[in-house]
């Protein structure tokens, strides 16, 4: 009896130290697949920030070449538009001494045209409504004057005198839009004071009004039919 309690002891000894074993394998199996999947999930972690960082990277690096790339068709414009407005001086002031040549200008002046800045001038010998007035200004290859500046105001009013004379300007359209004889508004003006009025149905400008006190502020409206000489322009540089 004494040996069966011996056996059954070592038996029961045997079987809870394979169950500590099994216990062991088991902690260890679990522990492992464990490590396994932490270490699976850090991987993809990782894999997926090194992503996102290689993509913020190329767009950045995008940005920065397309601004380069803007940066270089800007400055390349610049230059070609300083190139071209530099050309034009150039062949502004040629043209300028070249109509200053006193022998030039003594040959224009024979013709019976005068010169300022980039146009010839010339002053009709008969006076005509303002219609034939245009057509002998266009017969010439030229039109009614078309006056943009101060300057040319007074250079007018030197030429003329005290003459009244038709200019390319005309609100026979509409009723108080006055335009220039190439169809543009008009934005520089030099009236004198009260007009234009439209007494008369006066569709039609001149300059150098007769009631005028002023040099430069000389125009009226008058009746388009009106006899007086017509100004002629002729631009030789645009």
């Amino acid at each position: 009896m004494t040996g069966n309690v011996y056996a059954n002891s070592r038996t029961s000894a045997d079987n809870r130290s394979a169950d500590l074993k099994d216990t062991y394998e088991a902690i260890y199996v679990n522990e492992d697949v464990l490590e396994t999947r932490v270490t699976r999930t850090h991987s993809k972690t990782t894999t997926s920030g090194e992503t996102w960082s290689r993509c913020y990277k190329l767009t950045t690096v995008c940005v920065l070449l397309l601004c380069v790339l803007l940066l270089t068709g800007i400055t390349v414009l610049w230059i070609k538009f300083n190139n071209v407005s530099t050309e034009k001086d150039q062949l502004q002031t040629r043209y300028n001494n070249l109509m200053e040549n006193s022998e030039l200008h003594s040959a224009i002046s024979k013709l019976g045209w005068r010169v300022f800045r980039s146009s010839i001038y010339n002053i009709s010998t008969e006076k005509k409504s303002w219609n034939e007035s245009r057509k002998y200004c266009r017969e010439r290859g030229a039109d009614l004057v078309i006056i943009n500046s101060r300057e040319e105001q007074e250079f007018i009013s030197n030429y003329t005198g005290s003459t009244e004379a038709w200019i390319g300007l005309t609100d026979r359209e509409t009723e108080r839009e006055f335009k220039w004889v190439d169809g543009k508004p008009l934005t520089t003006a030099f009236w004198w004071d009260g007009e234009p009025n439209d007494y008369n149905n006066e569709d039609c400008a001149i300059t150098g009004y007769s009631k005028a006190k002023s040099n430069i502020s000389t125009w009226a409206d008058y009746p388009c039919n009106h006899p007086v000489v017509g100004i002629c322009e002729m631009k030789i540089f645009n």
